[in-house]
């Protein structure tokens, strides 16, 4: 990944301007691909790595209604919420941005590199503060947070337990002065405490993208094309491949060979019917108190 990486150094052309006011920003910036452009809206999309299926049908149903009205989405490209805002950006046809905590030569997680290709692919790109070859180190993230909020207008959290990095993003984005907008969730429910929490101490309710676009003065409102499709064969190729197996969404997908946005889209239905369960989060198994009963 080295060999297209090219650095902006503070107040020196290619800097993001958007950074520029706040003082506590790098002095450097190495990047590999575009930059995001001053000029577009752009919201930034974070949450829990450990997601649930709502989780994750939020951050790509948000990111892909946002893209599709020309805003540019960051993210951190961490498993979970993040990787799932990159795609859904890319399934509304937009650019998306990464900002790492490791060098702009290295993939981290490394099982994220196919979805680093197609975001450079889409005219999307990854910045980082860190030198080539400096690895992901655990004081690098919160760094990387303040960078993810500068570069946004709006910051929007898609669950995230009472102690989550996706609650430094927020911190950071109050200290910038940007909207904080989170994704309410069952009170009891582990992974949306942090967000209620939010809302609780005055962030913006994310009830749908059009709420975000509208905080962001685009006046059109956003009709969501949410494809109603009937699912036939699907619901029984996770069925199958699921019988006396947990299995990751990774897993899961090999296994299935789905794509990705279907197999999200199925999931979550079956775990409305009660089919499925995620235990813990992340894996997937038959739901044993409702096995052997119709549906």
């Amino acid at each position: 990944m080295r060999a297209d990486v090219v650095y902006y150094d503070r107040g020196c052309e290619g800097y993001p301007k958007r950074l520029m006011p706040y003082k506590n920003m790098p002095d450097r910036l190495y990047s590999k691909g575009a930059v995001p452009s001053d000029e577009k809206p752009t919201v930034a999309i974070v949450g829990a790595r450990m997601c649930s299926a709502y989780g994750r049908s939020q951050a790509l149903r948000f990111a892909r209604v946002l893209s599709e009205h020309g805003v540019q989405i960051i993210s951190g490209l961490a498993y979970g919420i993040d990787a799932l805002a990159h795609r859904g950006a890319l399934n509304g046809g937009g650019a998306t941005f990464a900002v790492l905590g490791c060098g702009a030569d290295i993939c981290y997680p490394k099982e994220n590199y196919p979805l680093l290709l197609d975001m450079l692919e889409h005219g999307g790109g990854i910045l980082t503060e860190f030198p080539h070859g400096d690895p992901p180190r655990s004081w690098h993230f919160p760094l990387r947070n303040r960078v993810i909020s500068a570069l946004s207008d709006v910051v929007l959290i898609i669950e995230a337990k009472e102690k989550s990095g996706s609650l430094i993003t927020a911190d950071y984005a109050l200290e910038q002065g940007k909207t904080i907008f989170a994704l309410p969730g069952r009170v009891n429910d582990q992974l949306s405490a942090g967000c209620n929490r939010l809302i609780a101490q005055g962030a913006s309710i994310a009830l749908s993208p059009t709420d975000v676009l509208e905080e962001l003065g685009i006046a059109e409102k956003a009709e969501e094309t949410e494809t109603a499709v009937c699912y036939s064969k699907e619901p029984g190729k996770i069925m199958a491949a699921l019988q006396g197996n947990r299995l990751s969404m990774a897993e899961l997908q090999k296994k299935t060979g789905l794509e990705f946005l279907v197999l999200t889209q199925v999931l979550l239905r079956l775990e409305l019917e009660g089919r499925v369960v995620e235990n813990p989060p992340g894996w997937y198994e038959i739901n044993r108190e409702n096995r052997g009963k119709k549906k």
